[in-house]
């Protein structure tokens, strides 16, 4: 019996990449304020910053943006992925938007107040500024396994449903709607179990509560609901998908995830009070209902993404890619969020750097630190990006201290990931060498995306 697991596809096109010399990469990152966001992309070799909008479109797809009806209203474009979406959600009212941000900014102006709190399981960056941009607070219920990089649970993105009764006993009334984040990104692309989102449904259904999920990796974390989760192993991806969305009242998507496209996303609702507002804002700043920001062929590329993207000889391959990556670097002892997620690896800078305090950014100097070994970009996911400098100077910092290897999705080979755990094993060898960080400007919201920063 056969038990590698191959790229479910064939290379179509090829795009050349640029071997770069450490020198010329420690004058870029100078250049760049030693924030990799900042480089120029020619000047990173394998780029895992983010698997957003980054992967490779199928010929499927290609074929699809020929029939991309570019019409300002009623677009056929718009009700194909209509009707794609309306069979996998049920939800009756689709919005689409330009990519997910968009859907979290129109959603949370209709939706939430100043001194609102949202609870969900964590929050990511996006979703975590929107939210304070209204004035109301992201409230994180994580399970304890959650934040903790060891610890093996089959579903560390569960939320906290003790926590969760907890708060709804004592500020429901501040509590406009529970939300839920599939896969959980900022604690390692961790999973949720179908018996986690029914506790959580029955919880908020005793106080009234809707749901919305953040469903940006849904089709990943079905997957590992069908591997994972007693009495689901028969069930196909999408009917554990579908019930995914049952047990909720809306959802929001970056559909440059798990849709499979390099730009798009969409808000997706029951409950008809907020989708008027909604398409009211959604023209004023996005653009007409039946395209949203969006193109026509856009439109169609997503619909077939969005089927696409259910694949489960697909989505065993790109969950195995993570564990693979994973089981080299765990044999070059380099500790990382365990077990694997679906769409990255996760160093655990902490550890990797131990003599580095908060206060010098550990995975903000490890993403630099592997940049300049190797050419790779990952993204801090630490104290800088959840972190905050308070009024008085003073600074809060993550529980953890993360650096994210995303993976774009049918976009590296094989030998790519070998090259990169090789990478990370050998800087982790000299550690020791890697030198802390100080930030010396930043945003008041978003601050990673433009933080300039030098060495310590």
């Amino acid at each position: 019996m056969i038990h590698t697991i191959i790229e479910p596809f064939r290379i179509k096109a090829v795009e050349p990449i640029r071997m770069s010399t450490r020198p010329e990469r420690e004058g870029w990152l100078k250049a760049a304020k030693l924030n990799v966001f900042l480089l120029p992309a020619e000047h990173v070799l394998l780029d895992f910053l983010t698997d957003s909008g980054t992967g490779a479109m199928s010929a499927r797809q290609w074929g699809a943006l020929m029939e991309g009806d570019e019409s300002y209203a009623g677009s056929q474009s718009f009700f194909r992925l209509e009707a794609v979406l309306k069979d996998l959600t049920g939800y009756q009212y689709v919005i689409p938007t330009h990519q997910g941000r968009a859907a979290e900014r129109i959603f949370f102006s209709v939706a939430t107040k100043k001194g609102d709190l949202v609870p969900n399981n964590t929050h990511f960056d996006t979703t975590r500024a929107n939210l304070e941009y209204q004035g109301a607070e992201a409230v994180d219920l994580v399970i304890p396994e959650g934040l903790q990089p060891r610890t093996i649970h089959p579903f560390k993105g569960n939320i906290d449903l003790a926590r969760v009764e907890d708060l709804l006993k004592r500020e429901a009334h501040r509590i406009p709607f529970g939300m839920m984040t599939l896969t959980n990104n900022s604690g390692g692309g961790q999973p949720v179990s179908l018996a986690n989102l029914r506790g959580y449904r029955e919880l908020l259904n005793r106080y009234g509560k809707p749901l919305i999920l953040d469903v940006c990796r849904y089709a990943e974390n079905s997957m590992f609901i069908k591997l994972r989760e007693e009495g689901q192993q028969d069930r196909s991806v999408k009917a554990i998908a579908q019930e995914i969305f049952s047990l909720a009242d809306g959802c929001m998507m970056s559909a440059k995830k798990d849709g499979m496209v390099n730009i798009g996303g969409f808000l997706a609702l029951n409950d008809a009070r907020w989708v008027e507002a909604a398409k009211t804002l959604l023209i004023l700043t996005e653009g007409f209902p039946t395209y949203g920001g969006l193109a026509g062929r856009d439109l169609e590329a997503l619909a077939v993404g969005m089927e696409e993207g259910l694949d489960e000889d697909y989505l065993r391959y790109r969950l195995r890619t993570a564990e693979y990556m994973g089981e080299k670097l765990k044999a070059g002892n380099v500790a990382i969020v365990e077990p694997t997620g679906g769409h990255a690896v996760y160093l655990d800078a902490k550890d990797f750097l131990p003599h580095l305090g908060p206060g010098q950014y550990p995975a903000w100097s490890l993403a630099n630190a592997l940049y300049l070994e190797a050419g790779i970009r990952g993204v801090e996911i630490g104290s800088v990006m959840f972190g905050k400098r308070l009024e008085d100077g003073t600074e809060t910092y993550s529980a953890m201290e993360l650096v994210r290897l995303a993976f774009p999705r049918r976009m590296y080979t094989q030998s790519h990931f070998d090259y990169a755990a090789e990478a990370i094993c050998e800087l982790k060898a000299r550690s020791h060498e890697v030198k802390g960080v100080k930030m010396v400007k930043q945003a008041k919201y978003l601050r990673h995306f433009t933080a300039e920063f030098e060495w310590t």
